[in-house]
């Protein structure tokens, strides 16, 4: 259990805090100003961080996951073999070093010693290979099989050596190496994977282990005293499933968050007040992540690229980023954002222009032909819906203003919102949808064969679109195979073309993360891999903890 930390020293603060609506928070001025509270030179170990989250995991099996709540509690369960340091390099992780072969096709990792699984069995070797043999089955309804079924090989010799023979070179061969594939053999071995208890109670090795789950409600995590690095400063980690952002919003303000990532609206104005200044830090930068209006190229309305650009043309997109991101954020051209070296600034743009929308129309046989306002074509009015998820104000407010855009030129588009998970799973996965405005987060390395490679469109796999063209499959997995950094980015260059050219997503923005984070957090260091890079080093001095567990 979780309880408010009280000192009885500081109970005389208790008036003055209450007339504010601080709970159990202490005004940095007035502690400073005692030398018994100055701030210790080592962290301090203790406490918890809640945080919100407008959706729910669906399972806490990495490689089972699609959605970023669960690979966000599974990222702090479970470990890989590398990971990102702070400048986006690629460092060990539970490999401690490894070597590639002189053709490039063969990596050999030296694992770690001595680490154990939270139930006390030894990591091994033989961990990762059957993680490897397991998101490779057929059988598993998994979106991240691509990079793993292009090894020819895998092999363990010994219990801490892991080694993988590629068929041919593979570019992001090192990074997908990731916490994707680390499974508790002794755990899963012989069983069906996706009935497999550790979907919703994991037992992992990472900095924190799994405490409690409360669907649709919290999921709670607790430091793992012998994690390999050091146990994480911060004792427990919560997740408070709140689908509201305006009521995520009062949580935060009363004390029941630590932790929130705000809408512009909320950053701006909201949270511009003295209690914010005083009690909580507030970040900003370019996240990694866009959001794009994507179409089923299955629904007879998108088959034809001309209505794709049409719609592209009749959306407003500085409109959206004043009026949704109030500047928060710049227009998105492509699957990649601005300041990575393998955007490509050159690619087809589309400035808001309804008259060249309406001529494309036209020209792919949509009319007014009845004079009601609403183009239609062989007798069809031009009307469809798009679905997004709830507690998304960003999502939500820019999908009404498409709306509304989309309505100057006589095409009906209808909104549904829908909570994530039935969304993801109802909707996305049976693809049972006409449009979607959604999100996808980037990784560091420009491979994106997963989400567009017209061999990804199945139930559980992220070409929920259905797009599919040739030049762009061939460039895919010519990309994979290519090391040279400059041929590399002429490859996704070329892509970015494509995908400009083809519209099967309107990229609409690239928004700026904007976290609001309690002031009692100590050591959040903002560097090019954003803050949480560092999570289990963030601590809070003592004099400052607001939970005591038990």
């Amino acid at each position: 259990m979780i309880y408010p930390f009280q000192i009885s020293r500081f109970q005389y603060f208790r008036p003055l805090l209450v007339l504010v609506s601080f709970i159990s928070l202490f005004p940095i001025g007035l502690l400073s100003s005692t030398p018994h509270f100055a701030l210790a030179a080592e962290p301090d170990y203790g406490d918890a961080i809640v945080l919100g989250s407008i959706g729910d995991a669906t399972t806490l099996i990495p490689m089972l996951a699609s959605d970023a709540t669960s690979h966000q509690i599974a990222g702090l369960i479970y470990n890989g073999l590398v990971k990102y340091d702070k400048d986006l390099n690629l460092i060990g992780d539970l490999a401690e070093s490894w070597t590639i072969s002189p053709d490039g096709l063969t990596i050999t990792f030296k694992l770690r010693r001595g680490i154990t699984w939270e139930d006390g069995e030894p990591f091994t070797s033989e961990d990762v290979l059957f993680g490897f043999e397991t998101i490779t089955d057929q059988g598993t309804p998994t979106a991240y099989a691509g990079d793993f079924l292009e090894v020819e090989k895998a092999e363990a010799p010994d219990p801490y050596t892991f080694k993988v023979t590629y068929r041919e070179p593979f570019a992001p061969a090192l990074s997908s190496w990731g916490n994707l594939v680390v499974l508790p053999k002794h755990l899963l071995d012989g069983k069906d994977i996706t009935k497999s208890r550790l979907g919703r109670k994991p037992v992992g090795l990472g900095p924190y282990c799994f405490s409690d789950w409360k669907t649709q409600e919290r999921i709670e995590l607790k430091a793992n005293p012998n994690y390999f690095e050091k146990r994480p400063c911060i004792d427990r980690y919560i997740m408070r499933i709140i689908p509201d952002p305006a009521t995520m919003f009062l949580e935060l303000k009363s004390g029941g968050l630590d932790w929130m990532g705000l809408s512009p609206i909320q950053y701006e104005r909201q949270a511009n007040t003295l209690f914010f200044e005083i009690n909580f830090n507030k970040y900003q930068y370019l996240s990694f992540s866009y959001t794009y209006l994507g179409y089923n190229l299955k629904f007879p309305l998108f088959s034809d690229k001309r209505v794709r650009q049409a719609i592209a043309f009749a959306i407003d997109k500085d409109e959206i980023l004043r009026g949704v991101l109030l500047g928060y954020g710049v227009k998105a051209t492509g699957p990649y954002k601005p300041d990575t070296w393998f955007y490509n600034p050159h690619v087809r743009r589309y400035p808001y222009d309804p008259k060249k929308a309406t001529a494309l129309l036209a020209e792919a046989g949509w009319l007014d032909r009845d004079g009601d306002a609403w183009l239609d074509k062989e007798g069809r009015a031009f009307s469809f819906t798009t679905i997004t998820n709830q507690g998304n104000s960003l999502r939500n407010r820019t999908a009404q203003i498409i709306q509304y855009r989309l309505k100057q030129i006589g095409i009906e588009m209808k909104i549904r919102t829908l909570e994530w998970t039935a969304l993801i799973n109802d909707f996305i996965d049976k693809r049972r949808f006409e449009a979607v405005i959604l999100g996808w987060t980037l990784g560091q390395d420009p491979d994106i064969y997963d989400i567009w490679h017209s061999s990804k469109t199945g139930g559980k796999e992220l070409n929920f679109i259905s797009y599919h063209n040739p030049e762009m499959d061939q460039l895919l997995v010519k990309g994979r195979k290519t090391f040279d950094r400059n041929e590399r980015k002429k490859i996704y260059w070329r892509i970015q073309e494509i995908l400009a050219e083809d519209q099967p997503y309107t990229f609409l923005y690239v928004p700026m993360a904007l976290p609001l984070i309690h002031k009692r957090f100590k050591g959040i260091e903002p560097a090019p891999a954003g803050i949480t890079y560092n999570f289990i080093r963030w601590w809070v001095p003592i004099y400052m903890q607001k939970y005591i567990t038990r």
